[in-house]
């Protein structure tokens, strides 16, 4: 199922799982639900009270589509298309891997996440390649996005 949020373009997917006394499938990316193709996957590891953040990569934006397989994120993403309505502003949200969701944060947007849990993996499907020289930061504690992290 896909969620909207008052994000435009930014959705949280509760993602269907198949158990059975093996073990449990899970669907991730529908790309034909989304229309957009995800050539570049990554895969991050953070101990607990980690946070990692705020990424943005610019002139070449990505979106990103972010799912935990082990443990559990605060997940953060901060509107920074100059033209929304929302610029400016965070959306965040509870990953892990028993609630089964995942974000899509669209191409405009930075992002980041504390880890909650031990040990927390994350996979980050992305709509364009990485591209070092056009990666820029946020200070997780900017005085203007105000973003409530879980940890002091």
């Amino acid at each position: 199922m896909i969620i909207k949020t008052k994000f435009k373009g930014l959705f949280i997917f509760n993602n269907k799982i198949f158990k059975d006394k093996r073990g449990h499938f899970k669907e991730l990316i529908k790309e034909k639900k989304l229309n957009k193709k995800f050539p570049f996957t990554v895969m991050s590891f953070s101990k607990k009270n980690v946070i990692r953040g705020l990424h943005i990569q610019t002139p070449q934006p990505q979106g990103k589509f972010i799912s935990v397989l082990k443990g559990k994120i605060f997940d953060v993403s901060v509107d920074m298309r100059k033209k929304s309505k929302t610029f400016g502003k965070y959306y965040s949200c509870i990953l892990s891997e028993k609630n089964s969701k995942s974000v899509y944060v669209p191409p405009g947007f930075a992002h980041g996440f504390c880890a909650l849990e031990k040990e927390n993996y994350i996979i980050y499907s992305c709509t364009k390649y990485r591209n070092a020289k056009g990666e820029k930061s946020i200070k997780f504690n900017d005085k203007q996005i105000k973003i409530k992290w879980p940890v002091k």
